[in-house]
């Protein structure tokens, strides 16, 4: 386990093992609108029940040819208003993923890509594509210009001698984002424009194997005040034979200084469980000698089988002295359940892949149109 913030790392690695995976995540949101927006590229899409499968269906010598992660590119947009999704994207392909240019930072799936200007210090993001279960069209461009980074290197190899390993990279704790979409639809002559201006977030990951050969679960998120800006990640990892790695990073905004704690304590309470949401724990706290931290998840914007995101509350409190209402994004991962067909199922009811679009596709789509439009939710 790597975690890293060298941009040079952030370029595209086109790993090859069966199950290997990366992917590239950019967030943003405006609190004065409460609107937020999530976009992400994947070569190898780490939670596609199709690439599980074929990894599976492999490894049991039911079919000869090992799946590439070039055969699952994807591209997943989401955005949330007011607490509630409006849209979903999530896009499947073969050999779809490509570079914007031959050494840069930069990915392209379909239309919608990504590239990152290094004289100007920006990235710039531009995504179109056409929802047609829903029908939407969705069409924008956002700069992200980061207002700090961090220096930090950390290696956990708690699988020494095997080659596989996975990596975090913090490639923008924080940015400046401004940027606008256009949506049209559902309904004929439907359009509707949404400008974002507010901070964000961007981050890099990226493994040798599957996900749920190597982790048990994790927790990440971050939080944005006029005081203190923060990421904090934890993971657990399969093997007993690996200790669990809880690492935060905290900006203090008044006077500039960084931290990165990496002697951390944490805990969960108030352990709950959905019907397909995975067991999960809804107050964090993570302690160290100087700073302490609590997180309580607030809203669930987005729930699966192996994966929840949460409006989080957050506290900090460095040397006795605290400062609450602090607020941000927080996810947890199972991936577990990647390894249950039944819960692969229900996943690939959200995805749209090109040649395997399943009936639970479409119904799924059909169904949450219709709740949509009953509750005059305007696009």
């Amino acid at each position: 386990m790597n975690i890293t913030t060298d941009s040079a790392q952030e370029v595209w690695h086109k790993l090859v093992k069966p199950g290997a995976y990366e992917w590239w995540y950019f967030d943003a949101e405006d609190p004065q609108q409460d609107i937020s927006v999530v976009f992400i590229w994947f070569s190898g899409f780490a939670f596609s029940p199709f690439y599980m499968r074929h990894y599976d269906q492999w490894r049991g010598r039911q079919r000869p040819d090992s799946p590439r992660p070039d055969q699952y590119d994807g591209f997943n947009f989401q955005l949330y208003e007011k607490g509630r999704e409006v849209v979903n994207f999530i896009k499947e392909g073969r050999d779809v993923l490509s570079g914007l240019n031959t050494e840069g930072i930069g990915i392209r799936f379909e239309r919608n890509g990504f590239s990152y200007d290094q004289d100007r210090d920006e990235y710039h993001l531009s995504i179109e594509f056409e929802f047609p279960v829903r029908h939407l069209k969705v069409k924008g461009t956002f700069t992200f210009r980061p207002t700090h980074r961090y220096e930090y290197r950390r290696k956990n190899d708690c699988h020494p001698g095997n080659g596989h390993h996975h990596e975090w990279l913090l490639c923008v704790p924080k940015a400046d984002v401004d940027g606008a979409l256009s949506i049209e639809g559902p309904g004929s002559g439907e359009q509707r424009t949404v400008s974002i201006n507010g901070p964000g977030y961007h981050d890099h990951n990226l493994g040798s194997m599957p996900m749920h050969e190597y982790f048990k679960r994790w927790y990440w998120g971050r939080a944005f005040s006029e005081r203190f800006d923060l990421v904090y990640y934890v993971i657990f990892f399969r093997s007993q034979r690996c200790e669990p790695l809880a690492v935060f990073m905290l900006n203090d905004n008044e006077n500039g200084r960084k931290q990165v704690v990496e002697e951390v304590r944490f805990s969960e309470k108030i352990l709950k469980r959905g019907v397909f949401a995975p067991l999960h724990g809804r107050l964090l706290k993570l302690e160290s000698e100087r700073v302490d931290i609590g997180i309580s998840h607030r809203q669930v914007l987005d729930a699966g089988p192996f994966y929840l995101r949460f409006a989080s509350d957050f506290s900090v409190s460095v040397d006795g002295e605290r400062v609450d209402g602090m607020s941000g994004i927080s996810e947890f991962l199972d991936p577990s359940a990647l390894t249950s067909p039944l819960m692969r199922f229900f996943t690939a009811s959200r995805i749209l892949r090109d040649g395997e679009t399943t009936a639970m596709y479409r119904y799924y789509n059909f169904f949450k149109h219709h709740f949509d439009w009953l509750n005059r939710k305007k696009f």
